[in-house]
């Protein structure tokens, strides 16, 4: 069973602000924590990976938006669920 970690940080007037799935905890716990400190600190979040993912929010807008975290299990039988309704969807 393989866990995976997503936060979305929602604003009523922009929509979807960020939507990210991560699989390692510890990345998704140090990201948790990088988001509350730019809030309870006032400051703007800006994040780059070095390689492919970038995000800039200024503070203002990031503490007017909703943000939800959630963690799902993941089975090998979810992903041969998955996959066979792909197949499906694709022979038609």
């Amino acid at each position: 069973m393989t866990q995976t970690y997503n936060i979305k940080i929602q604003h009523e007037q922009f929509g979807t602000l960020l939507n990210e799935q991560f699989g390692n905890s510890g990345q998704f716990k140090l990201f948790l924590k990088m988001v509350q400190g730019c809030i309870e600190m006032k400051e703007d979040l800006t994040f780059f990976n070095g390689s492919d993912f970038f995000i800039h929010v200024p503070v203002s807008y990031l503490v007017n938006s909703i943000i939800v975290t959630k963690v799902d299990n993941y089975t090998m039988a979810d992903h041969l669920v998955k996959k066979s309704k792909i197949e499906a969807q694709e022979i038609k």
